[in-house]
């Protein structure tokens, strides 16, 4: 089941030459340097987004402070740039699957970078909910591309570690974040923060507008712009023969339905429904971490230097999952790692809020949560990358991660009514496993559903196509 794309000008030659099956050339060939150069430009894309996203955290003190206002007064603006976000995957991620990931990639970046610039214009909280939201829709579109693309370019043995790297740029950003806001603040207020946060990818766009290449499996299944594709693969396999009149292949089928319905279809309907519960759980539980660990480390006794750690520790630990499980899911595959990884959080979890518990077992309690919550995220992108075929993968992988949107804005505020009650801390962080134990068992049930296991599930169909120059 394949879809064969054949460049214009062909002659008798290309009638008996084999076609060049680009996925098999890929998985057979060491990674390139081309390869790593576009890896390199969508991880800085990344970077730039987990920097942008945590822009708005850093900088809230000194806007609280300029304007004479209250603290929870921001609650709101951090809500509206995570229901941007929530827009922006959905609807970009459906754009990316009409008209590539490169385009819509790079007018998302700029788009970001543009507000995140207009943002140092503002000058009241109305006018900053704005922006925040608008700001949020361009960062939304920035994640499920660069993961498509990633996920393209790179071999099967290598796919899932190469994935979770790339993602693994917005823990980063978020860092770095934190570094530049500490230089910057002092220096030039909270709208220096901003415009680092506009210039930088404004520069990083005009590299991808120059260098960084669409999918080739997304232009063969279009039957666009073959003689790209032909100069992309010399970078890749310069001994392959390839010219004017090459054929290419890929084991896939061209849908022109609505690509959102496409999820549900080819068996797959089972498969979208649990990943979206998954990446709402999981991102529901990664942000009540990330939002209220250090305020319930002070309220529990702590001092905030403790409090300060344990949040870092989280991330740090997070970090490190990330880097560690995607050559071991490359190795073992996904369910193997994250059934045991989702079920070791339920525990960690739950420990974290025990009064009893020592100083040094609650910070490794927490570092060991950060390795399955924060890691395990990366891993449930890289696994709807695996579900989906070329033609509806950001789709799917934005919707995912769109759905796990809602769960990352309903996290904090589900914790902060339950505290609201009264609930303890011991309380608080057994509630908080709850999430962890579900995504376990969710993941338990998608293994049964046959797809993520092997490569290209979720195919079906044929299409036999002629390509055409452009």
């Amino acid at each position: 089941m394949r879809a064969i794309a054949e460049s214009a000008g062909t002659g008798g030659a290309a009638e008996v030459r084999a076609p060049i099956d680009i996925p098999a050339l890929i998985d057979s060939h060491p990674v390139s340097s081309f390869q790593r150069w576009i890896l390199v430009l969508v991880g800085c894309a990344v970077v730039m987004d987990g920097f942008d996203v945590q822009a708005m955290g850093f900088v809230a003190p000194a806007i609280v402070h300029e304007w004479g206002i209250e603290k929870a007064a921001l609650g709101p603006v951090f809500g509206a740039g995570l229901l941007g976000m929530l827009v922006g995957s959905l609807v970009l991620s459906i754009c990316a699957d009409r008209f590539g990931r490169r385009p819509v990639l790079i007018a998302a970046t700029v788009f970001f970078a543009l507000c995140m610039l207009a943002t140092t214009l503002v000058h009241t909280l109305g006018q900053l909910l704005a922006m925040r939201f608008v700001t949020g829709i361009g960062l939304g579109g920035i994640m499920a591309n660069a993961s498509a693309l990633a996920s393209e370019y790179s071999p099967h043995r290598r796919r899932v570690t190469l994935m979770m790297w790339v993602s693994c740029g917005f823990t980063g950003g978020a860092v770095l974040g934190g570094a530049i806001s500490a230089l910057l603040l002092p220096l030039g207020g909270w709208r220096a923060v901003f415009v680092f946060g506009g210039v930088v990818p404004l520069v990083i766009a005009a590299l991808m507008l120059r260098y960084m290449p669409e999918s080739m499996q997304f232009l063969v299944l279009r039957g666009r712009r073959l003689d790209r594709v032909q100069q992309w693969l010399r970078h890749i396999a310069p001994g392959v023969p390839v010219d004017a009149a090459s054929r290419y292949v890929v084991h896939e089928a061209k849908q022109d339905g609505a690509p959102v319905a496409e999820l549900f279809r080819g068996g797959r309907a089972r498969a979208t429904l649990l990943l979206w519960g998954i990446n709402f759980l999981n991102l529901l539980n990664l942000f009540f971490l990330a939002n209220w660990l250090p305020t319930l480390a002070v309220d529990a006794g702590y001092s905030a230097n403790v409090a300060v750690a344990a949040g870092t520790l989280l991330q740090v630990g997070g970090v490190v999952g990330t880097v560690a499980m995607g050559p071991l899911i490359d190795r073992v595959g996904f369910y193997r790692v994250l059934v045991p990884v989702f079920a070791l959080a339920v525990l960690t979890i739950a420990l974290i809020g025990q009064p009893a518990l020592p100083l040094a077992a609650m910070l490794a309690a927490v570092v060991v949560s950060g390795f399955c919550i924060v890691g395990a995220q990366p891993a449930l992108i890289a696994l709807a990358s695996s579900v989906y075929p070329t033609t509806v993968r950001a789709t799917g992988m934005g919707w995912s991660l769109g759905i796990g949107r809602a769960g990352s804005i309903a996290g904090p505020l589900v914790a902060g009514w339950l505290i609201g009650m009264h609930w303890s801390n011991g309380a608080l962080f057994v509630a908080a496993a709850l999430p962890a134990l579900l995504s376990c068992a969710m993941v338990f049930c998608m293994g049964r559903t046959g797809f993520g296991k092997g490569h290209n599930n979720g195919n079906n169909g044929a299409a036999t196509r002629e390509g055409e120059k452009t």
